[in-house]
């Protein structure tokens, strides 16, 4: 077993991880970072619902670790298993430890697949597909592509997961799929969402219950995906019937794209550094609220907040500025409102852009653009100008800011209110 040392250490190499190493590198070229994280390769997420729609690739989503990684940034390719928050330090799972001045902890989340019944079993076939994870999404086009009649469920767990919106952008992509190969009649596309409406956030609510209308696809709220049997292509859910009882119902489908129930990683969760069952960080500083020299960001924490790569963006600089704030002996700052922003697609040349903070504010970036309204702009902007922003300026450390403004909020929802 060996033993070294870091000034700031990172748990995580995802969005989160390499975005904090390279930005904290470009504001102190001196600073000693290191980043722990066991995969070679990283991924677009956010582009997963396009592969599943047929209007993206694999390969645009994947670049190599290596690549992304300041070469003045010690990258540690093993998995963090314990921490040692009094001592400073981490246990490896190959039994190294790794001791620190502040760590950084933003392993993402991690999807647990075997929470519901028969799922493992038959992911990848018998029409059960999921756009959660770079060896499934290519599947689902396959289930899209090729579904000509029948039932298409889509489903969402109880909160929180990736992307709350995720769950009904490819819900809309498939349905566009079917129209335009004129197969939608023959077509029932059901929403089974454990949640009890369209969002989290009424004023996109709203909108979003338009676009089922419009598209015809039922809702069915309160369901929850227990277990699935992909032989006989059936989903079972459990739900709470008229008399305020939970009872299980089974639904057939044809094909079923399923988003998984998502928690912190397990040796996060039985660290001393969660409280019910996230790391336990300031929602404004992300300072963790029993160390000082410890930070949180991205999916991992227990901000309530939308965990999007947009919710991280925000984070990062914070958590940068709040690091050298104490090694400069100064006062941490409240720099997170709880930004997160959600382009919901919501067809293949549209996309409504949701942007919201803490409380569910609307905080429009674009003010003088309806944020209710689906636009052919915003559908560019997922499908080019986010990603190369991510991959050009978000993960190599650029600081670029366009203001979201939380004082058009109240303006817009009275707006709503009475149209």
């Amino acid at each position: 077993m060996s033993e070294q040392h870091h000034s700031v250490l990172i748990v995580g190499g995802g969005a989160a991880g390499v975005s904090v190493a390279n930005n904290m590198h470009r504001q102190s070229k001196l600073m000693d970072i290191a980043i722990i994280e066991p995969s070679e390769k990283h991924y677009y997420q956010p582009g997963f619902t396009l592969i599943g729609g047929g209007a993206y690739t694999l390969k645009k989503t994947t670049r190599n670790e290596a690549d992304l990684i300041s070469p003045s940034v010690k990258w540690i390719k093993d998995y963090a298993e314990s921490f040692q928050p009094n001592d400073n330090s981490i246990t490896l799972r190959s039994g190294d430890k790794i001791s620190y001045d502040y760590l950084v902890v933003c392993p993402g989340l991690q999807l647990d697949w075997d929470k519901i019944k028969g799922l493992k079993e038959t992911l990848n076939k018998n029409g059960v597909c999921s756009n959660y994870s770079a060896e499934t999404a290519e599947y689902t086009w396959e289930c899209v592509k090729n579904m000509k009649s029948g039932t298409a469920l889509f489903t969402q767990p109880p909160m929180p997961i990736k992307c709350a919106g995720a769950p009904q952008k490819i819900m809309y992509l498939a349905t566009d799929r079917f129209i335009k190969k004129k197969v939608r009649k023959d077509i029932d596309v059901q929403f089974c969402n454990a949640g009890p409406g369209m969002f989290g956030v009424p004023f996109f609510a709203k909108a979003l219950n338009k676009v089922v209308k419009n598209y015809g696809i039922n809702c069915n709220f309160g369901h929850n995906l227990v277990a699935i049997d992909g032989e006989t292509k059936t989903a079972t859910f459990e739900t709470t019937n008229a008399e305020g009882n939970t009872v299980n119902v089974d639904k057939k489908f044809d094909m079923i794209h399923v988003t998984p129930p998502q928690s912190a990683p397990d040796f996060i969760k039985k660290s001393s550094l969660v409280v019910g069952g996230w790391v336990d960080v300031n929602k404004n500083t992300l300072q963790h609220m029993k160390y000082a020299n410890i930070f949180g960001l991205g999916d991992v924490t227990n901000t309530p907040n939308a965990k999007t790569a947009a919710a991280v963006r925000k984070q990062v600089p914070v958590v940068v500025d709040n690091i050298l704030k104490l090694i400069n002996n100064k006062t941490v700052v409240e720099g997170y409102d709880g930004y997160g922003s959600c382009p919901l697609t919501t067809s293949l040349n549209t996309v409504i852009l949701a942007e919201f903070s803490y409380g569910g504010k609307v905080t429009p970036s674009f003010p003088f653009l309806d944020p209710r309204k689906e636009s052919w702009m915003w559908w560019f902007g997922k499908t080019m100008g986010f990603p190369w922003m991510y991959w050009q300026l978000m993960l190599k450390g650029s600081r670029f800011d366009i203001p979201h403004l939380e004082k058009y909020s109240a303006k817009l929802v009275k707006e709503d209110t009475e149209s």
